[in-house]
């Protein structure tokens, strides 16, 4: 028995093919204007949907890498300025000690003219006295000579203390570099 089948049915009528035709086109139109609607504010939808980052967050390799390099870049400077600091404020130092060397100088020579000037009066009147009594007395040029030399003469006693203080002042200051190089006082 051989069994056929092929079923053919019969061709629908065009009526009842179009009222679901028509319900189709209307479901198709109106999503299309929904579709058309709801996407027309696309562009700002976008931008409000967007995210914000306030805070950005790096990953700790980057932050180590960006950390190196700055201190790399930076580092040579920083010992630079460092150095220089260290030298104006050695040179700061030595300039004190310069300084109160000067005004330990000065305050001898204050405290030996005051002594002179207390015990030069009576000095000078005996030294009159002897020269007056001997019979030699200087004239107006030879006293004024006289004067000058004992000017020079004490300015060169001035110069020798101001010298030996500044040896004193330059040995202390070797002997302070060497303390620091070697850790230990030098005597």
């Amino acid at each position: 028995m051989n069994y056929n089948y092929n079923y053919n049915p019969p061709p629908p009528s065009f009526s009842t093919l179009l009222p679901p035709l028509h319900s189709s086109l209307n479901l198709l139109s109106s999503s299309l204007s929904l579709l058309d609607s709801s996407t027309s504010d696309f562009p700002r939808l976008s931008s409000v949907l967007k995210p914000v980052r306030h805070y950005e967050l790096i990953p700790q390799p980057t932050l180590q890498a960006a950390e190196a390099s700055l201190r790399d870049e930076i580092g040579p400077f920083i010992e630079l300025l460092l150095e220089s600091v260290d030298k104006e404020l050695e040179r700061k130092g030595r300039r004190v000690e310069t300084l109160k060397a000067r005004c330990e100088l000065n305050g001898g020579r204050l405290s030996n003219y005051n002594r002179e000037q207390k015990s030069g009066a009576g000095g000078i009147q005996k030294k009159g006295k002897d020269a007056g009594s001997g019979g030699k007395k200087l004239n107006g040029e030879a006293a004024l000579r006289a004067k000058v030399m004992r000017q020079r003469k004490e300015a060169l006693k001035y110069s020798v203390e101001r010298l030996e203080m500044e040896v004193a002042q330059k040995e202390r200051e070797l002997r302070m570099r060497l303390e620091q190089q070697g850790g230990g006082p030098v005597l």
